[in-house]
């Protein structure tokens, strides 16, 4: 194993990597109005775009698990370096086949292309999350994960001001579904080069110095198998939240607006996420002086309501400056358990979408952008509680919940035929029990007791 000194400049390699799936992955949202306006369909199948890039999560990860419990687990033997590298050049062909989709104007097509897409970005989950939890102490785990998905979700909020302008704008005036053409080309040539990038430069190398016993031992330990139905739930009610903003921002009593105006709200449910996950970083950090972690923490809300204020106006951006004191307080009052932040959180969430379902207006707007402030740390936190102490279960571990990203394929499709049926505002009751059960993981599900099977 290198030494320390080494982790920064790996830490910084895949940061770039985190980048990048995050900005690709929340264009799904920017493509599900235009597909759904281009081949004329209803929610539901709208939705089967999220279905069919979610769904190679579970088939992938599915995969992977009965290959590691009858041959042993492969990122053991081919290594993380290996896993990632793989991850991105299976994403650079479900970009490449954005072309064909487009030029046979097949949404069939378009969502082959998106579970191609999908699979590689498994390959990547199941690699950089571990290796990115590992570069390091188990006590700081959770802030080292919280800064690596921050920088996603740097991704993920100008993924949608960046993807909503090229298709809703630029490519505007192309025929049929080519809006997407140049886009994906372009993304399928990044994704290269960063698999270049990242063969080129040195990563550590940890080896597992304890046996790889096959067969189904990660089910021994119940804070995994409960905190697989927590990302279910996690991935599922974040994704059906942000499928569903511009279609929600379109409606006359909530805002009436265009594809192109709405694209910088999801851009803002998505920087919530980015905001909390640097909250988180600073918040479960090993910054030893309170009052400077608090100083820092409290940095980052006032440049972002700065930030929104500018591009919005500080009059509708108020119930926002009011979301970020919360979301701040919340950081200070769970501390640096893990746990604790999880179930505050979903509270939260909770409270927010009982005012989404119950609102119109600029309330029912700020609410529901809000929410993306207090998603922000959960994945790295269930993710972190999951698989410690797992030992060498780790990587099988980390397998299974990745496959458990399937919640994104199945509960946008739910609110697909919620929205179908009972208009598109009372889709939003469907992830309210996604945080009721993440409240649960927080409180109870996250303990360890290891079951002998």
């Amino acid at each position: 194993m290198q030494n320390k000194k080494n982790y920064t400049s790996a830490f910084i390699s895949l940061t770039v990597l985190f980048f990048m799936w995050g900005f690709m992955t929340v264009l799904n949202d920017i493509l599900i109005p235009y597909l759904k306006g281009v081949f004329e369909l209803n929610y539901f199948k709208a939705m089967l775009v999220q279905f069919a890039f979610f769904l190679a999560y579970f088939i992938g990860s599915a995969v992977y698990f009965i290959f590691s419990v009858t041959k042993g687990d492969p990122i053991n033997k081919i290594g993380y370096k290996n896993g990632i590298v793989a991850g991105l050049i299976v994403s650079a062909i479900g970009a490449l086949l954005f072309y064909p989709a487009a030029l046979f104007h097949m949404y069939g097509f378009f969502l082959s292309a998106l579970f191609v897409l999908g699979l590689g970005f498994t390959l990547l989950q199941i690699s950089a999350n571990p290796y990115v939890a590992i570069l390091g102490s188990e006590e700081s785990a959770s802030s080292r994960l919280n800064l690596a998905q921050g920088f996603n979700s740097l991704g993920t909020t100008i993924g949608p001001v960046i993807g909503g302008f090229l298709i809703f704008t630029f490519f505007k005036n192309a025929e049929g579904s080519d809006a997407v053409k140049i886009p994906y080309l372009v993304f399928a040539l990044l994704f290269v080069l960063v698999a270049v990038f990242i063969g080129k430069t040195k990563l550590p190398v940890f080896t597992n110095s304890e046996e790889i016993v096959k067969g189904f031992g990660a089910f021994k330990y119940p804070q995994l198998v409960f905190g697989m139905f927590a990302i279910f739930m996690y991935v599922g009610g974040e994704v059906s939240i942000g499928s569903m903003i511009i279609n929600f921002l379109h409606l006359p009593e909530i805002g009436g607006m265009t594809e192109t105006q709405a694209s910088t709200y999801v851009a803002f449910y998505w920087g919530g996420q980015m905001i909390g996950r640097f909250l988180g970083a600073i918040s479960l950090s090993e910054i030893k002086l309170k009052v400077f972690k608090y100083f820092l923490m409290f940095i980052v809300p006032v440049v972002s309501f700065i930030t929104v204020g500018l591009i919005t106006n500080f009059d509708t951006a108020n119930i926002f400056g009011i979301l970020l004191i919360i979301n701040y307080l919340a950081f200070v009052f769970a501390g640096k358990r893990a746990n604790r932040n999880l179930y505050v959180f979903a509270g939260i969430n909770i409270v927010l979408l009982a005012i989404v379902l119950n609102t119109t207006g600029q309330l029912a707007l700020w609410s529901l952008v809000g929410i993306g402030l207090f998603n922000s740390i959960m994945w790295s936190n269930i993710f972190t509680l999951a698989i410690s102490g797992l030992g060498k279960y780790t990587s099988q571990g980390s397998s299974l919940l990745v496959m458990m990203i399937l919640g994104g394929a199945i509960l946008p499709v739910i609110s697909g035929l919620v929205a179908d049926s009972f208009g598109i505002q009372m889709a939003f009751i469907v992830p309210v029990f996604s945080y009721v059960y993440l409240m649960f993981y927080g409180l109870v599900g996250y303990k360890q007791n290891k079951i002998e099977l």
